[in-house]
């Protein structure tokens, strides 16, 4: 850290420790008015779809039998006529223990270091009360009264269970404003059926909320999409509670947001902290503003327009033809607008509600599902598909290649961007000149995901290792060198040296992540050929030939065929590709095992699953090494080519 920050995080402790001795309770947050509902939120609701709205009640249906899952965890079964007792908001359900609750100060949980009572985002999760999004979107359309007073039972019951700043639950700011963002759209959803004293309970809860975000905000390292959703709650709340005139708190709020996004949106439309699902996470928070402030007559900036749209953008050229992107960076799920459940192409539903809000000049590709995103906007967005061609975004440091290979539509990914945002790189992966590759939008070449924060331990280093992505490593030396769950010591600097344009073209990147430990630089170079990839790494500087590994993690459900220096990489018996390695090394295919044993691919937060990881191993030569991947041609073209022969 820097001086500044140091200076910062002694007198944010100081803070702490400060308010330990105000902890008056509710009472002091108490305050009469009326329902505190955010402009647009209902009127679109109303408009809904068929299959919106039968989408809702399968999700109301499920939260009111006690079922609830996320993260990869199914919550355990609660009787519908007991959901919400008090110990509910402090469970963890896979130790099945409780965390510290109303007789803890909030900033005495060290919940950074705890082994024996769970991974505290489990509890997060659940207290961020996006379960009931779909309930109150259920009462609204149907006026479902087992909805309701689920809702107003699980206000009453968090109240109960969690007085200001006591417990896990007010321990992190981010869950913090996004318990507000759920209680804000509650109430917009269903403010004339909820009863007097659920709405004077949510006014309470808004008002402590309000004041803990103010008091201590993301700041310095921690200033990433944290903030943007610390700023975009205080700014509804602002908007949402009947103060008479523009607060200063709304003015702040709206002023930082709008900063943020310039800063974590970067020129060329890629999210600063180099994960689309983070990205789209950001933007979610500052769309759902942005259709709040033009409910107010509020003027957007045009600059935070012209950066939303150039994330959409990126989105729709990194998705594949159903609207899935490569889990590059980390993904824990998060969203803002939620059915509840999991959702597999969340950034390009955010990437369509850009288009869709801000009227964005945009094309991509959407795989239609509904969300309770969706209100943000009345009409579907005209989405078409994208053209071939080659891709650069050069302030994030992405090369994105749309081709046909023989007979295959093809999606490369090239990474020679930073490693992640500001100078903790939380949420980014040593994955420099890491490619990704998917085949008529199946995935192929993958990166192999997140799978746990805090309780990861050694997986979460793992799965944010160079060995774990589809890029060189020495010795099995990370580029980055890891240094907590959310820091690195270390961090490469990659950039791109060369792209050539064109049927043939060619992309050639380095990084210097080996330059001061190892005292030489990985450079790559892919060349498209007419029916084939061809890579070339090489290592640049030092007079020592380095023992290497050159890794390229397949899709779960890929199988792989060696034959010498040749591995045909097949799905379900089809082969896709023919990927050729150097005879200078040898090439090994392992699935699952031990850490750094074979692969593991995680899809979804909190899963992993066991996947071929191939390899080559050897001592890099002066001039390099080659692998060449062939795309072969499917089953289908293969019988008609064989018939045209054989006439």
């Amino acid at each position: 850290m820097e001086p500044v920050e140091l200076l910062h995080r002694v007198a944010e402790k100081a803070k702490k420790a400060s308010a330990r001795r105000r902890l008056e309770g509710w009472d002091r947050h108490k305050v009469h008015g009326s329902t505190p509902t955010l402009p647009k939120l209902k009127e679109n609701l109303q408009r809904a779809s068929t299959e919106l709205r039968d989408a809702v009640r399968g999700a109301s249906e499920s939260i009111l039998s006690g079922e609830f899952s996320a993260l990869g965890i199914s919550w355990p079964q609660r009787s519908p006529d007991n959901l919400f007792p008090q110990e509910v908001w402090r469970l963890d359900p896979v130790t099945g223990k409780l965390w510290p609750g109303s007789d803890t100060y909030c900033f005495d949980i060290p919940y950074r270091h705890e082994k024996q009572l769970g991974d505290v985002k489990y509890v997060w999760e659940f207290n961020r009360l996006q379960f009931l999004q779909p309930l109150a979107a259920d009462v609204a359309l149907t006026g479902n009264p087992q909805a309701l007073k689920a809702i107003e039972s699980a206000i009453e019951s968090w109240v109960g269970a969690n007085p200001p700043f006591r417990g896990v639950q007010w321990a992190e700011i981010l869950n913090v404003a996004m318990r507000a963002i759920s209680l804000l759209v509650v109430a917009s959803f269903c403010s004339e059926h909820l009863s007097r004293e659920t709405v004077v309970r949510i006014r309470m809860m808004l008002r402590a909320h309000a004041l803990w975000l103010e008091r201590f905000p993301s700041a310095f390292s921690s200033a990433n999409n944290h903030l943007i959703a610390e700023v975009a709650a205080e700014y509804l709340i602002a908007v949402a509670m009947d103060d008479p005139g523009p607060s200063h708190a709304q003015e702040k709020a709206w002023r930082i947001l709008c900063d943020q996004v310039g800063k974590q949106f970067l020129p060329d439309g890629m999210n600063a902290e180099q994960s689309p699902t983070y990205g789209a996470f950001s933007a979610e928070f500052a769309l759902l503003a942005l259709v709040v402030a033009q409910g107010t007559g509020r003027p957007v900036p045009g600059a935070v327009k012209q950066r939303l749209n150039g994330f959409a953008d990126y989105i729709f050229c990194l998705a594949d033809g159903s609207g899935r992107v490569p889990s590059i960076g980390d993904n824990d799920e998060g969203r803002v607008l939620t059915l509840a459940r999991y959702e597999g192409r969340y950034p390009a539903s955010v990437a369509a509600g850009i288009v869709s809000v801000i009227d964005a000049d945009v094309r991509g590709v959407v795989h239609p599902y509904h969300s309770l995103r969706d209100v943000l906007w009345t009409t579907a967005p005209v989405i078409s598909s994208r053209t071939s061609g080659i891709r650069t975004f050069g302030d994030g440091g992405m090369s994105i290649a749309r081709d046909a290979v023989g007979g295959r539509s093809i999606i490369l990914t090239f990474d020679h961007g930073p490693l992640g945002y500001l100078s903790i790189a939380a949420h980014g992966h040593a994955d420099a000149l890491s490619v990704t590759l998917s085949v008529d939008d199946q995935p192929v070449l993958v990166d192999a995901g997140t799978y746990l924060y805090h309780s990861g331990g050694r997986w979460r280093d793992w799965f944010r290792s160079t060995r774990a992505h589809n890029t060189l490593n020495i010795d099995g030396i990370d580029q980055s060198t890891i240094s907590g769950s959310f820091n690195w010591s270390h961090k490469a600097a990659a950039t791109l040296i060369k792209r050539r344009d064109g049927q043939l073209w060619t992309l050639s990147g380095r990084h210097d992540g080996y330059l001061k430990q190892l005292g030489t630089i990985h450079e790559r170079t892919i060349e498209r050929q007419p029916e084939k990839l061809l890579i070339t790494d090489r290592l640049m500087g030092g007079t020592v030939e380095r023992e290497v590994e050159i890794a390229f993690q397949l899709a779960a459900d890929l199988s792989v065929r060696i034959d010498d220096q040749r591995a045909v990489v097949e799905r379900q018996g089809q082969p896709i590709l023919a990927m050729l390695f150097s005879p200078l090394g040898k090439v090994n295919a392992r699935r699952g095992g031990d850490i750094g044993d074979g692969g593991w691919v995680s899809e979804k937060f909190g899963e992993k699953h066991p996947a071929h990881r191939l390899s080559w191993r050897g001592r890099m030569p002066q001039g390099g090494v080659v692998t060449s991947i062939e795309i072969l041609k499917d089953t289908i073209e293969r019988v008609r080519d064989q018939k045209e022969d054989s006439r």
